[in-house]
């Protein structure tokens, strides 16, 4: 059983999306990825109301960089299932936990995203969580 419903096409996705965009960030930075894409499924607000499932949320407009690249479509790996599973269960990780933002930036993580704070760096990737006032939600999924 999974904290979001999802279908064995979902696993998938969320396994090609999240060696796409963190492999380099070895599992935990992947499963930081899938912990944001699960937080996205969960909350209704911002601008991710409606998008209420996993495949919603991967292809939801100018969300996700890799898929302007040709290693996203890819066929997921077993080791990337077992990973996106993990996720779609409910563990989650920090500075993921409430996350609904992350990128790589060349440098230094900026102080905000999309006007929400910082909340940590795990590797080169920076993850950012939403304040209460903009995202109650996030913070009553689990």
């Amino acid at each position: 059983m999974g904290v979001v419903k999802y279908t064995s096409s979902d696993i998938s996705l969320l396994a090609r999306l999240i060696r796409a965009e963190a492999e380099g960030e070895g599992t935990k930075g992947m499963l930081l990825v899938g912990n944001v894409v699960i937080n996205r499924v969960r909350v209704d607000c911002a601008e991710f109301k409606e998008v209420r499932t996993i495949r919603k949320v991967i292809y939801q407009k100018t969300a996700f960089e890799a898929l302007e690249h040709g290693y996203f479509y890819q066929r997921a790996r077993e080791s990337e299932r077992r990973l996106a599973r993990r996720v779609i269960k409910g563990e989650r990780f920090w500075p993921a936990k409430f996350s609904l933002w992350f990128f790589r930036p060349p440098g230094d993580c900026p102080p905000q995203w999309y006007n929400q704070p910082l909340v940590g760096r795990y590797k080169r990737h920076c993850f950012f969580e939403p304040t209460g006032e903009h995202c109650e939600d996030v913070y009553q999924t689990f």
